[in-house]
């Protein structure tokens, strides 16, 4: 592993080219082609908009999974996503259930400001987050306030690791941009906890 980022409050690691190139390209290809991807739409001000990406999640049966009010249950394991479940529970010791991809087909896709910090997450969640595809910018700002405090490009084939306390002190977001044209996918593994019946 990597030394970790020098964030306060925070658990970040980031490992460069973790799959070779020519499995990341075959991989991004693959999935790519095969995922049946899905453009939710969400409630934003009063009115129905469509998500800036296309998305999947796949888990185990029980790993559904809630957020931005959306509830998600799992697709079945793909051969190729279990085999790197597995890499990544071996390398981290730390079980998942669970696979959110997100699919932005240019720089015109993104994600808005967020923390992965929902219950079924559980208390100081472990996210291991694997990019293909084009670079992207990875923003990291504090809870509550409007500055940028770090940004990370997140290459092909990268793997960027948050634990700890990191999603309760910060948010991170993928920017629109003009400058890519080229398609990335994000693969982030989790663990779903059962939500407790109230």
């Amino acid at each position: 592993m990597t030394a970790p980022l020098s964030l306060p409050d925070a658990d970040l690691r980031y490992l460069p080219q973790w799959l070779a190139a020519p499995l990341a390209d075959a991989w991004l290809a693959e999935l790519i082609e095969q995922t049946p991807w899905q453009q939710p739409q969400i409630s934003l001000y009063g009115r129905r908009v469509a998500i800036p990406r296309q998305v999947a999640w796949y888990g185990d049966a029980q790993a559904s999974y809630r957020y931005s009010g959306l509830q998600h249950e799992p697709l079945a394991w793909t051969p190729m996503l279990a085999t790197l479940r597995e890499r990544l529970q071996d390398e981290l010791g730390q079980p998942f259930n669970g696979v959110l991809l997100n699919y932005y087909r240019d720089g015109q896709d993104a994600m808005g400001w967020h923390s992965d910090d929902e219950p079924e997450l559980g208390h100081e969640p472990l996210l291991a987050s694997l990019s293909l595809g084009a670079t992207r910018r990875f923003d990291l700002r504090r809870k509550g306030s409007q500055r940028i405090e770090h940004s990370i490009a997140l290459e092909h084939g990268s793997l960027l690791v948050m634990g700890g306390a990191t999603q309760h002190h910060w948010q991170h977001q993928i920017a629109r941009t003009r400058k890519v044209r080229a398609p990335r996918l994000n693969l982030t593994f989790r663990l779903i906890h059962p939500r407790t019946q109230a």
